[in-house]
């Protein structure tokens, strides 16, 4: 079985060519990962993230479950867990790829708010394609962080021709 997951999966910096420059996306996003999982431990965080929360199809059930703060913990230690993904992810073939893939999640959820959320388009500019500096423009971030993640995550499959 390790010999399956060792053939079918990379360190996504070690796949063919040279692939160092990957290593700043992968740092990247685990300080972000960090960063983020940290502050979802904060009240402040938690209440700042509760809209996006409660307007989601994909995560509203949090609050029902753990409440504001408890659902932003919930959310906390899963970004904290792609940052240890992430980080095993640089010597474990099989985590690069796993690392990548929930990154890669995370930023598909957290760009499906632009349609859920309320106040991203400011109607006042004519709604689409204005958007919000609080609110909209912070969600816009995670178009590239998941252009990030995805790159990892191709270049975490093997090669075809090793």
């Amino acid at each position: 079985m390790n010999n399956l997951l060792q053939t079918r999966f990379t360190v996504a910096e070690r796949n063919s060519g040279s692939m160092s420059g990957l290593a700043l996306l992968r740092w990247s996003l685990v300080v972000i990962f960090i960063w983020f999982g940290c502050m979802k431990f904060t009240s402040y965080e938690a209440h700042g993230i509760a809209g996006l929360i409660a307007n989601s199809p994909f995560m509203s059930w949090l609050h029902t479950l753990f409440g504001i703060e408890g659902g932003a913990r919930v959310v906390g230690v899963l970004e904290l867990a792609t940052a240890a993904a992430l980080i095993a992810g640089a010597l474990v073939p099989v985590l690069s790829a796993l690392g990548a893939a929930m990154s890669t999640a995370t930023y598909v959820i957290t760009l499906t708010f632009f349609i859920t959320t309320p106040g991203v388009f400011v109607p006042s500019l004519g709604g689409f394609p204005a958007i919000s500096g609080d609110i909209g423009q912070f969600l816009l971030k995670d178009l590239v962080l998941l252009a990030a993640s995805v790159t990892l995550l191709l270049a975490s499959r093997a090669s075809s021709s090793k």
